[in-house]
């Protein structure tokens, strides 16, 4: 009888273990969201060293980075793989998307996360000065797509017509981060205040990182889904050195 009684209550036990996780499941996703133009991870010194831009990334300990201005096996980086340094550096997985062949290899944008992204896609975008693209990544309960966005406005606002056809068929959150190349008071940055809301700082200039004038890097999430989104809090961190621009992050809970 001892041991029935005693096999009932582990069972319950159990029981009430489970469902707590399963509550602390339903109470939302905590998430550490950043973007980085890490600029080949070249400094403001002009000296390009992994090690440093690693540094940083590990410092924010982000679940997922958007990054920008990536060389792959180019001659410029010594025939490497940057993003693939990066991640055995902060211990994540990489996910790259070149956007144009430059000197003998790729140059583009890519992703570093925490989990092995599901699914991934790369998107090409617009670009008359260099072709841009799209990394669209989903994860366990969110998508993540990474850009870095023409220096043109027109094909800025071409590009937007296509980021909107990714995330408003997105059901679950999708957040879109990077280098926009846009200031907070441009028509740009307007247009997708309409759709979007903007959830890392508008007020803190992100470049240049030594001594920064102007927010060019952002991440956003479509207003439908941002209900959904309990911003924890967000900054532009602080490093002045590591790349020609500063990275931002939004701590955020999923409900």
């Amino acid at each position: 009888m001892k041991l029935k009684q005693i096999s009932i209550a582990a069972a319950l036990i159990a029981a009430t273990a489970a469902a707590s996780a399963i509550n602390s499941d339903a109470d939302g996703k905590d998430l550490v969201l950043m973007s980085y133009n890490v600029r080949n991870a070249t400094g403001m010194d002009d000296i390009r060293d992994t090690e440093r831009t690693a540094a940083v990334i590990r410092r924010c300990t982000p679940d997922v980075v958007a990054i920008q201005e990536l060389d792959s096996m180019t001659n410029r980086s010594g025939l490497t793989y940057v993003l693939g340094e990066l991640a055995q550096l902060t211990g994540m997985y990489a996910t790259y998307a070149p956007a144009i062949d430059y000197d003998g290899g790729r140059y583009g944008i890519g992703m570093l996360s925490r989990s092995e992204p599901i699914r991934v896609e790369r998107i090409a975008l617009p670009g008359r000065e260099e072709a841009r693209a799209m990394l669209v990544a989903d994860f366990d309960g969110y998508t993540y797509i990474a850009t870095h966005l023409s220096l043109t406005r027109e094909d800025r606002e071409a590009s937007l017509e296509l980021i909107h056809q990714v995330t408003d068929t997105c059901t679950r959150p999708v957040f879109v981060a990077g280098d926009f190349n846009a200031t907070p008071d441009s028509e740009f940055i307007g247009a997708i205040l309409k759709d979007f809301v903007i959830l890392t700082p508008t007020d803190a200039a992100t470049y240049p990182a030594d001594k920064p004038v102007k927010t060019l890097d952002y991440i956003i999430v479509p207003r439908r889904h941002s209900d959904r989104i309990k911003t924890l809090s967000t900054q532009v961190e602080s490093d002045s050195l590591a790349s020609d621009h500063r990275p931002i992050t939004a701590r955020i809970r999923i409900d």
